[in-house]
């Protein structure tokens, strides 16, 4: 939220309000805020008016009567008798404007004697009727007793001391009773000098209830804040005079944090600092928060605390820290919020209907705890950056725990002085250590806490306690003491906080995308542009900080500020939170250039604390700006008397106008000191000046934030349709924008498998895309929700529907099994009718999603169920039919849903089917431990009968995560579904037979696997034969698997290549039809080495999450094994007819001739009989495997095993050299061409720096 100021104001004060009861217009009960009849008459709420405001209008600030009648009243009226407390209590609040700048308000309600007698009989009456009410429900009969019972049932005896009791307290005679009604005195100021103004008001506060009257009339005290007290001058103080005393404020010069007067201290005494840490990392991820407290001063110092802690970032969605009761349906908002809900005092938490929670953060202020959503990740160095503040709040004599004692009384710091504690420690008084004296020990974050200080070292016995008043002995500071301790403890507590984002975000210039075209066509594509290099950003921090960063560079308060730095080239038009951030980055660039080895993810403390506190020392102790003193003003005679206990209507003649010449406005040098410090204001606070910059960021960043603030008003079913519509148009820009952002990360990633451009999407920045879809999702599913069940508004709407649906299958009208589409919505398969699809059913995929025990909420359902959808591209589909149960959604939502609206649920049903262009696993990869049913079918070629084969057959899976084991196959019906934890993305096959009966010969075209519940479908080519004594002998073999595309795409015209560059039909060898095969020319074969080495070295360079099947890459289509076999097939000396040589063939023979030569102790050098002794040992150990894997099968595990240990290009050589080469290689061949086997040579030698491991298949049963 922009915390502009809406400043063209240079005074303190814009306006003098007081609002209470208009004895004019009687009592009106407020239905808005809520509250029901059934209450005593002084307990319900009444309209409350503004009864005057000076003056009329301001022209830089107008005057909104709705807004500010609600918010200085939010409850409305309250009425009290002599017997009741009625003290008064102070709240401030904030009206933000649709440009997003504020306004603050404080206001100080208290009761006064009601004098008219309207009004106190109106009441009597009401009490009359509401006693007669409960008197008949008193004396209506108990429920009947059992006969046994013999007991008579008097009920006079019952109903009288209740009814008696009920006068007693809830009553209201007009005889014997004084009534009291509340009133309330505001004032709305540009800036939020919280102290200074509650002085004000309790002073004039103070002025009517003494005995004496105020030296001077009311009015002069008035006038004075509203005319003659200016704004302090950044990084100036000022005092000017209220009734009795006078009053302080100063404001942080351009180069300090911005002005924030609220009491932090208040926040960690009652949430606790964990608390506080956690729903401070829930505001960073733009979650929706809900504040909850029976104090409106609470709700405001939290809200405003969290959002100050944010430097340098700023909230930017809908901010009402105090929501008046009549806006509640604005609960029901589907946009991150953080909204503050008053709550009466009685009623506890589960009786709060929130109308959506699955992604909820709800605090509940006053019984100091906090709910969660799920998966929060957590803050970057949680632990030490809770010891810092812990060490903190100590030396402030603050425990880093909530206190549950906490109370309006315990406002004030306790002192801890260091004097005080130096002495004590002598004595021996000082408990072990603050830590210990002040903790719950049960606490697991101080017991982390405590672990992880014994490992720093860090001492806390020797906390530093500062001195109260500085260096400056001699200097007299202007406040009191527990004034100067809240500004101190702000300050520490705030800088800590800032430094752990000048740490984070260091470097964030260097990744700042600056756009190549002006200003306004980068404007008008804004949503298109990515303005932060965040896959680069991302790649250069610590693993543990991801999940949080991942989702915060997702964020509009993070897009915002990066926007904001393209638009400010030079330091002159930066904005104040930008500047202050940027020269405090730049401090710490100097120091890391200094010692580089700071750029690690050490933690730094935070080192400018004392150059902040020392600042505002220096204000408080000198005073730079005096204001006039208040002084009588020019009134009639008899105006301003004064009438105790009672606050007057002040005299508008003498306060609507300000004075015609302004002593302050005639200083030095008056127009430029007014017009700089007006600008200083401008920019002290984000965006004020409303030049096009404002206009632009504005419009770049409305992506549904366009409500900042309900319009505080009365609320006509008109205007809150139009909220409703505004929401839903929101809702659909957002889903727009999430889908093309997922959309352009992922096709950018198969760009990447294709060789194009440049890798742009993590595993974890997947995974958040996704988290923040399926929390879209939510908020779509919750909009306009008649009445909500469980946490999760789409998981129980799905229920719903299982349940409907359930019930009509159950009537014999509905054939087939429950929840299928029958055979004319089956998806269509390439993958012949060997494996049919799986048929489409939304039900289907629930139940497997409740048959996961892993999953323990509504919530986590919804988002499991949401991936599944994804992965099995049928999310849109799955969604339109949930949707096409027209009655469900009827009874379910209320007309102005989202869900309800029905061109915007095409558009939004018609952008999730864009997902459908790309594969995504990201159910697979999430949920790794669960159960899967798999299907594998082999299927034999037709063309030489497979059906005589006699061999029993066996298959054993590989896959990402894991592999089956031996699987036995009948032979009979040639497929077994088996069920196995979840494999990931599936990679080879190994395939074989025992060889036994007549006829072991068998000649296998492909083998199928289908998960049973993504319903992904691989497919395996083999087209080789297993048997002894045919092909190349081979009785198992090891396939590499691709997956299937579903033709349905293809229709659809909008397919893109699939995620893995799979083989698409497994290499033929040039052995089963030598004439089938063109032949390659060297150039070819080159090529193809080259792209096979290429291919591998992109797998490494990609981060490790993101890396592909390496296996794919040696074995597969056009993989490494393929290439060399290329080179090796190259002018090889074609056998004589029906006699088939194998390359392994001409291994062997070489193998024998490399032994003979090293038995012979030929005259060789030690390097060479290194490279044989290696290759001799490899063919070996090859060769006397167990396994029955073939001639070829041999050869793909020899340059499989090569290309492990780096010695591809070392047997190359070898080979190349030796004579067998010479015997059974033409002339022409590649391997007897000295500068191609070089040139190969070196392409190999690129494999060295990578650390290849193979997967388990492929070097089964070698034991090097």
């Amino acid at each position: 939220m922009s915390t502009g100021f809406s400043s063209s104001s240079c005074r303190f004060a814009d306006y003098f309000v007081t609002c209470g009861l208009d004895t004019e217009s009687g009592l009106e009960p407020d239905e808005l805020s809520g509250e029901n009849f059934e209450q005593s008459p002084l307990r319900r709420t009444f309209k409350s008016k503004v009864l005057a405001h000076y003056p009329d209008n301001v022209e830089w600030n107008p005057f909104d009567q709705d807004a500010v009648g609600m918010l200085c009243m939010p409850k409305g009226l309250s009425f009290r008798t002599q017997t009741d407390t009625r003290n008064p209590q102070f709240h401030s609040f904030i009206i933000t404007r649709e440009d997003g700048s504020r306004t603050y308000g404080f206001a100080l309600t208290f009761f006064e004697e009601v004098t008219s007698k309207q009004i106190c009989s109106a009441m009597q009456t009401l009490y009359h009727m509401h006693n007669a009410e409960q008197y008949d429900i008193l004396h209506t009969p108990p429920t009947p007793r059992s006969p046994e019972d013999p007991r008579p049932t008097p009920q006079h005896l019952h109903a009288a001391p209740s009814l008696s009791r009920l006068q007693r307290f809830n009553s209201y005679d007009i005889s014997r009773d004084t009534l009291y009604v509340s009133k309330c005195i505001c004032l709305i100021t540009p800036m939020a000098f919280a102290n200074a103004c509650r002085k004000v008001l309790e002073q004039l506060h103070q002025a009517v209830t003494s005995l004496q009257p105020p030296p001077l009339p009311l009015e002069s005290y008035v006038y004075n804040v509203l005319y003659e007290v200016p704004l302090p001058p950044a990084g100036r103080s000022l005092k000017f005079s209220g009734v009795y005393g006078p009053v302080l404020c100063q404001r942080p010069s351009t180069s300090e944090l911005p002005l924030f007067d609220f009491p932090m201290q208040e926040v960690f005494e009652l949430l606790g600092l964990e608390n506080v840490l956690q729903l401070f990392t829930c505001a960073l991820l733009e979650i929706q928060i809900l504040l909850y407290s029976q104090h409106y001063q609470r709700l405001m110092t939290v809200a405003e605390s969290i959002t100050a802690l944010m430097f340098p970032f700023q909230w930017q969605h809908v901010y009402v820290p105090i929501l008046p009761a009549s806006l509640l349906h604005f609960l029901d908002a589907p946009v991150p919020y953080l909204m503050g809900l008053h709550s009466n005092g009685q009623d506890d938490r589960t009786k709060l209907e929130l109308p959506q929670e699955a992604n909820l953060c709800f605090v509940d202020i006053d019984n100091h705890f906090i709910e969660l959503p799920e998966d929060l990740p957590q803050f970057p160095n949680k632990l030490e950056f809770i010891q810092e503040i812990s060490e903190v709040l100590l030396a402030f004599g603050m425990s880093p725990e909530a206190n549950p004692q906490w109370s309006e009384g315990q406002g004030k710091l306790r002192g801890f002085r260091s004097g005080d504690t130096a002495s004590d420690k002598r004595n021996g008084n000082l408990a072990g250590s603050p830590l210990n004296s002040y903790l719950l020990r049960e606490n697991q974050t101080i017991a982390r806490l405590q672990a992880l200080v014994k490992r720093t070292g860090v001492s806390l016995e020797k906390l530093d306690v500062k001195e109260d008043t500085g260096t400056n002995k001699d200097l007299k500071v202007q406040c009191d003491e527990d004034e100067m301790k809240k500004h101190q403890l702000n300050i520490r507590v705030r800088e800590v906080f800032a430094n752990r984002f000048t740490q984070m975000f260091s470097d964030y210039e260097v990744f700042v995308i600056q756009p190549s075209q002006d200003k306004e066509s980068w404007f008008s594509n804004r949503d298109q542009m990515q303005n932060f290099d965040k896959a680069s950003f991302l790649s250069d921090q610590p693993e543990p900080y991801l999940p949080f960063l991942s989702r915060f560079l997702e964020t509009q308060m993070f897009a915002s500020f990066i926007d904001c730095k393209i638009l400010c080239h030079d330091d002159e038009d930066k904005e104040h939170t930008l500047r202050v951030f940027d020269s405090r980055v730049d401090k710490i660039r100097m120091l890391n250039v200094r010692t580089p080895t700071l750029r690690t993810s050490m933690y730094q403390k935070c080192t400018n604390i004392d150059e902040a506190e020392k600042a505002i020392e220096m204000r408080l102790c000198k005073i730079d700006h005096t204001a006039l003193h208040p002084h009588l003003l020019d009134m009639k005679i008899g105006q301003g008397r004064y009438e105790p206990g009672f606050f007057p209507r002040l005299q508008s003649d003498v306060l609507s106008t300000g004075p015609t010449s302004n002593k302050w406005a005639k200083r030095s040098a008056p127009a430029q000191w007014r017009r700089r410090d007006r600008q200083k204001q401008h920019t002290e606070h984000l965006y004020l000046d409303n030049d096009q910059r404002e206009k632009y960021i504005q419009e770049a960043r409305n992506l549904g934030t366009t409500l900042r603030q309900p319009k505080l008003s009365n609320l006509s079913p008109s205007v809150i349709a139009q909220t409703n519509w505004k929401f839903v148009e929101g809702l659909l820009k957002e889903c727009r924008n999430k889908t093309k952002r997922m959309l352009v990360e992922k096709m950018g990633r198969e760009a990447v498998e294709l060789g194009h451009g440049e890798v742009s999407i993590t595993g974890v920045e997947e995974n958040t895309l996704i988290a923040s879809l399926c929390d879209l999702l939510e908020r779509i599913w919750s909009h306009g929700l008649q009445v909500k069940q469980g946490k999760s508004a789409l998981w129980s709407h799905l229920l719903h529907y299982q349940e409907s649906k359930e019930k009509k299958d159950a009537t014999p009208a509905g054939l087939g099994p429950p929840g299928i589409i029958h055979d004319t919505e089956r998806r269509k398969s390439d993958a012949s009718c060997a494996m049919p699809p799986l048929k489409v059913s939304l039900i289907q995929d629930m139940r497997h999603i409740q048959n996961i025990s892993e999953i323990k909420t509504d919530v986590g359902k919804a988002r499991a169920w949401v991936r599944l959808s994804m992965e099995k591209k049928l999310l849109s589909r799955h969604l339109k039919q949930l949707l096409s149960d027209h009655e469900l959604t009827k009874k379910l939502y209320k007309r102005y849903a989202f869900l309800r609206c029905d061109d915007e649920k095409e558009q939004f049903l018609y952008h999730l089917l864009s997902f459908n262009a790309v594969d995504y696993f990201c159910f697979t990869n999430v949920f790794t431990t669960i159960m899967i049913p798999y299907h594998v079918v082999i299927i034999p070629s037709k063309k030489l009968g497979g059906s005589m084969f006699t061999a029993n057959p066996w298959v054993c899976v590989s896959g990402e995560l894991a592999e089956t084991g031996i699987l036995q196959v009948p032979k009979n019906t040639l497929e077994i579904t088996f069920e196995c934890q979840n494999l990931g993305k599936l990679t080879t096959i190994q395939m074989g037979h025992d060889n036994s009966g007549l006829y072991a010969k068998w000649l296998v075209e492909c083998v199928m696997v289908r998960n049973g519940i993504t319903g992904h479908t691989y497919k395996f080519p083999c087209g080789r034969w297993l048997g002894k004594g045919v092909d190349d002998g081979s009785l198992e073999r090891i396939l590499v698997g691709e997956l299937v595309t579903n033709t349905e795409n293809e229709e659809r015209m909008c397919r893109t290549p699939p995620m893995q560059q799979s083989p698409g039909m497994m290499r033929r060898f040039v052995t089963i039809s030598p004439n089938s095969k063109p032949k390659l020319n060297t150039g070819q074969i080159q090529e193809g080495v080259g792209e096979a080495i290429n291919g591998i070295v992109k797998h490494f360079h990609k981060p490790e999450k993101e890396r592909g099947s390496l296996t794919l890459l040696l074995c597969g289509e056009y993989g490494l094994v393929w290439a060399l076999e290329q080179v090796f097939q190259h002018g090889f000396k074609s056998p004589r007819l029906f006699k088939n040589v194998f390359i392994w063939d001409f291994l062997e023979k070489s193998q024998v001739y490399f032994e003979s030569a090293e038995q012979s102790q030929m005259t060789q050098d030690e390097n060479w009989l290194m490279r044989v002794r290696h290759f001799c040992h490899f063919m070996r150990a090859i060769n006397s495997t167990p396994r029955n894997i073939g001639k070829d099968g041999k050869f793909q595990m020899l340059v499989c095993l090569g290309a492990r240990d780096h010695l591809l290009h070392h047997w190359i050589a070898l080979l190349a050299e030796c004579p067998i080469t010479a015997q059974m290689y033409e002339d022409m061949a590649l391997l007897k061409d000295h500068s191609l086997v070089n040139s190969l040579i070196r392409v190999l030698q690129t494999l060295q720096e990578f650390n290849i491991t193979l997967e388990a298949s492929l070097v089964k049963g070698i034991g090097i």
